[in-house]
């Protein structure tokens, strides 16, 4: 921070890297793909933000994505950056592990329809759905078509991949809802899916045509969709399943440096902002779902109606969900090993 009679130039990085949560979905796709919807929405909400503030401190400020030249995402503290920094994670349990970061103070993520979306840990949200060739040749609805002997699907794996925990939990919790479900069923049910895989790189589907069905984020398959169009290329559709999980990153300030530079107030205020009616239109402006009533109403169209359910109503939070699935002896490695 550099302070001067009639301005402060502070420096507030997205680390969208934090604890290793967001790195593996981020690099999902290669490191200098244009296929990072994290970095556009960001883009635009750091822009919007450095307004808002302007407007009520009178002090400008910069703000940028944590990245090296080569594109990929940085650890703005772990790698030696002393700057004022937010962290995007998926897990707000290993946030609050960490005494450098003020994870946020809910205990839980509350169902969608709650009133005070404010509550929330996670801005905003989105969900697992399918992205297919366009025109859908292979005629897939929902989760159980994915198992059909002639269906190749693409997702990463879940042992070293939040996306692909995410793609896993959803699948799971499908087959555990249906009239004849349970723990048996959806075992089975992700067992004879991930037999299917053809392969665990994006890259493979977006790029050199290989699978029939991505299992993606909804924003993801929007941004692809819109590239590939602007690419003159009308190469791929969503399809939104019956049911799905309610993905959730939750945006925190690493708290030593913070203190350390006297930028709580700035990085505090930047998450308090990203909850405002502004930034929830940003939001459903890059297609992730809103909590704000009014913005999630304007963007209702592209985001079709589906049963929702929460991590924690799967496997009780990431913190369990690692020792019962992905953990060495999870039900994962028993299916990699049958």
């Amino acid at each position: 921070m550099k302070s001067h009679k009639s301005h402060i130039a502070v420096i507030v990085l997205i680390s969208l890297v934090s604890l290793g949560a967001a790195y593996a979905a981020l690099q999902t796709f290669s490191p200098v793909s244009a296929h990072d919807p994290a970095r556009e929405l960001y883009a635009d909400l750091n822009e919007a933000f450095a307004t808002h503030w302007k407007a009520r401190s009178g002090v400008d400020i910069s703000i940028g994505l944590a990245r090296s030249k080569s594109g990929k995402p940085i650890r703005a503290v772990l790698d030696g950056l002393n700057i004022p920094t937010l962290a995007l994670s998926y897990d707000v349990g290993k946030l609050r592990e960490k005494n450098r970061f003020i994870a946020p103070a809910w205990n839980q993520t509350l169902p969608q329809n709650m009133p005070n979306f404010s509550v929330h840990a996670s801005p905003y949200t989105s969900t697992i759905v399918f992205l297919v060739r366009k025109g859908n040749p292979k005629k897939l609805i929902d989760w159980n078509d994915l198992l059909r002997p002639d269906i190749e699907v693409v997702t990463p794996n879940p042992k070293i991949s939040d996306n692909g925990r995410w793609n896993y939990l959803a699948a799971w919790e499908y087959a555990f809802r249906q009239p004849d479900g349970g723990e048996a069923a959806a075992l089975e049910f992700v067992r004879k899916l991930f037999a299917h895989i053809r392969s665990p790189a994006p890259t493979d589907f977006i790029e050199r045509g290989i699978g029939d069905v991505l299992l993606v984020w909804e924003n993801e398959a929007h941004l692809l969709i819109r590239q590939a169009s602007a690419e003159g290329a009308e190469k791929f559709e969503i399809v939104t399943p019956s049911m799905s999980i309610v993905a959730e990153p939750a945006v925190s300030v690493v708290s030593a440096v913070a203190d350390g530079n006297g930028a709580r107030e700035v990085t505090t205020a930047y998450i308090d902002y990203l909850y405002t009616p502004q930034a929830q239109e940003i939001a459903g402006k890059h297609y992730y779902r809103p909590r704000d009533a009014q913005a999630e109403a304007k963007y209702a169209s592209q985001f079709p109606a589906l049963e929702l359910f929460t991590l924690e109503e799967v496997a009780g939070g990431w913190q369990q969900a690692q020792k019962t699935h992905f953990a060495k002896g999870g039900i994962f490695e028993h299916i990699q090993r049958n």
